[in-house]
């Protein structure tokens, strides 16, 4: 799960960009204030507008929380393909 490393909203505001200055000044829309408030990863370029205005990396802002069960189809926990579960046409 990817989640956010800081209070993103508060860092803008004390550089001066206050939710409702974001919007009037069209720099990011009212939907991805919102995911962001709640704490859901905003779109790639969002983040990448987060990044100039906060001079930084997205991973100054994001990182990665394994969940107790990390696997992904087809694939185990080592991140070796699970040929097992492959779905093959024969």
């Amino acid at each position: 799960m990817l989640r956010y490393k800081m209070d993103v909203l508060q860092e803008l505001k004390t550089i001066g960009f206050s939710a409702y200055k974001l919007r009037k000044d069209k720099i990011m829309g009212e939907a991805q204030i919102q995911k962001i408030r709640t704490g859901e990863i905003a779109s790639k370029e969002t983040l990448n507008t987060l990044c100039k205005l906060l001079n930084c990396q997205p991973g100054d802002l994001i990182e990665y929380i394994p969940d107790e069960d990390n696997s992904v189809s087809g694939v185990d926990k080592t991140g070796k393909s699970d040929k097992n579960s492959q779905n093959h046409d024969s």
